[in-house]
């Protein structure tokens, strides 16, 4: 059943709630640097238990309270995943109150994570990356801004929201690194490779000039002359594919899948690949060795003599 049937029968948040709620969302923001996207999700889960709850006070809540809302979830359909990210939800909710001494336990302390199945990133082949990445016509100042934000993205793991939010200052042509505030204003250094670089000092050369219409610090300007979406890129990259004929499914991080997946696949160094997408978790990184082996199972069944 969908997510959504949560909201079939709407109740109102009390004031209360509605108060705890604020004031957590607005310390991961301020203290934490948790993303607008984050803080969204955040902001749904726990709507939806505010939901569940009615009158109840969230402070008042006990972890009998919190079984009864997973058992509610299980018996609505709703996958492991989903249940896993509000459990999450949940318990950082609760820690923040225990820390600030409004509540003296957590109610999500012997609440244990629903087993879910690990999904692979998609991700494309390296003759689909290159198809991707030679699509743009860079001719056009637009196309060669494309050109050269495909490249870097490739060659450099950049999360799409990483990418369009560049400023000059994070840009070493010298050193031939980008200097990246990731998730939590985590800093890292990320090398461009020659290839991006190229292009990257082709675009700024040529095309970003024209299509400036007052001053601004973005790397990679709109067509009007602003900072870009996220948005706007993906529709930009799904353009892209069409052109170059690339069928396998897309997501905003194809190529950070694709750049990861591809370094493994070349030998890199797990922890540097990690380093470089700047996962603070290692595990996190790891998910992209089982597409790396699923890869090597793939060749090896179609060109192994006696696979």
């Amino acid at each position: 059943m969908a997510e959504n049937n949560f909201t079939a029968e709407k109740v109102a948040i009390t004031s209360n709630n509605a108060e705890h709620l604020e004031l957590f969302l607005d310390i991961l923001y301020l203290e934490q640097g948790v993303s607008e996207n984050t803080l969204m999700a955040y902001r749904s889960d726990l709507d939806k238990f505010c939901q569940f709850l009615k009158d109840k006070d969230l402070l008042a809540v006990s972890s009998e309270d919190i079984e009864a809302y997973l058992a509610y979830r299980v018996d609505l359909g709703l996958k492991s995943r989903s249940t896993a990210r509000s459990i999450s939800a949940l318990k950082r909710f609760y820690q923040y109150f225990v820390r600030e001494k409004a509540i003296a336990d957590s109610p999500m302390l012997n609440i244990a994570q629903p087993k879910a199945g690990q999904s692979l990133p998609k991700t494309l082949s390296e003759a689909e990356v290159e198809a991707l990445l030679a699509a743009p016509n860079i001719e056009e100042p637009m196309g060669l801004r494309d050109k050269a934000m495909l490249e870097l993205l490739y060659a450099t793991g950049l999360r799409v929201t990483e990418l369009v939010g560049l400023r000059m200052e994070q840009i070493n042509l010298r050193q031939a690194v980008v200097f990246v505030k990731g998730k939590g204003n985590k800093e890292r250094l990320v090398p461009l490779g020659e290839e991006a670089m190229y292009w990257l000092e082709r675009f700024l050369k040529v095309g970003r000039a024209q299509m400036i219409k007052h001053a601004t610090d973005f790397v990679f300007p709109s067509k009007r002359g602003i900072g870009m979406t996220r948005q706007t890129f993906w529709h930009r990259i799904k353009h892209y594919a069409i052109l170059a004929s690339v069928e396998s499914p897309l997501s905003p991080h194809t190529l950070r899948h694709a750049f990861a997946t591809h370094l493994l696949n070349h030998g890199a160094d797990l922890r540097v690949v990690q380093m470089m997408l700047g996962h603070s978790d290692l595990s996190t990184t790891q998910i992209y060795t089982h597409v790396a082996n699923e890869r090597l199972k793939s060749v090896h069944e179609q060109h192994h003599p006696r696979a």
